[in-house]
């Protein structure tokens, strides 16, 4: 049984301001609190029903029992961030957010000024299936630990780390070479696979800013064959890592 400040903290955590201030985030649904939980991710409490409870014994042997909650789907409702609540959440801590140089051999993904939840969480996808293991995140870029992102990515924020700093002096900063996605660069498609390196993805309406760009050392773009004015960010990030990854 949740008592009514449990229930409030837990709907704060929609917001950011309270989510930065705890450095705590919640995350919903069965797929992504059983993957965070065998990633070892650092989980403070499950809140779930009866059934999802009775149903994921083994993984929740990973969690102290008193760490585990049983609730009414009535509680979840109101707990939840989501127009239909799922019958798990995890609550867990932020791991620490600051971003490390990347060694030789490394392949990054930095974000420019990245808006929409859904498209945060599709990319963070993305580098997970492609092997990515490290995104640098502008600080004007959406809140990774946003519940609509963190739902998008269907557990793969367990495997990919996640930073924040300012993008032009992070490349100003490495040796590795580095990738930005323009309307205007070079053909993907006369670039062998990449071993390492960063690739830039900018805002959604604007695209990465001139002082990104500039500080890049290739600018790469995908070959339109139609009519359509541009990508969405997340598409495009698919396709180059689908082209340089493989």
């Amino acid at each position: 049984m949740l008592s009514k400040a449990q229930i409030k903290y837990i709907q704060s955590l929609q917001h950011k301001k309270n989510r930065q201030k705890s450095s705590q985030y919640i995350a919903e649904g069965d797929k992504i609190v059983q993957e965070l939980l065998l990633a070892g991710m650092p989980v403070k409490a499950v809140y779930a029903t009866a059934d999802w409870i009775a149903g994921h014994t083994e993984v929740l042997k990973k969690l102290d029992a008193s760490a585990v909650y049983t609730v009414e789907e009535a509680v979840l409702k109101q707990l939840s961030a989501l127009t239909t609540p799922n019958k798990a959440m995890a609550l867990l801590d932020m791991p620490a957010a600051s971003a490390q140089l990347p060694g030789k051999g490394s392949l990054v993904l930095a974000l420019e000024a990245i808006q929409d939840p859904g498209n945060m969480g599709t990319i963070i996808r993305i580098a997970d299936w492609f092997g990515i293991k490290e995104i640098v995140c502008s600080p004007d870029c959406v809140d990774v630990y946003n519940p609509k992102t963190i739902q998008a990515t269907m557990g793969s924020i367990a495997r990919v780390r996640i930073s924040e700093t300012d993008i032009k002096s992070f490349l100003e900063n490495t040796a590795l070479p580095s990738y930005a996605a323009t309307l205007h660069g070079k053909d993907i498609t006369q670039f062998s696979r990449l071993t390492e390196g960063i690739i830039l993805i900018g805002n959604e309406g604007r695209g990465l800013s001139d002082e990104v760009t500039s500080a890049a050392t290739h600018q790469i773009t995908i070959p339109r064959l139609g009519g359509a004015e541009s990508l969405n960010a997340a598409v495009a990030t698919g396709i180059i890592c689908g082209r340089l990854l493989i």
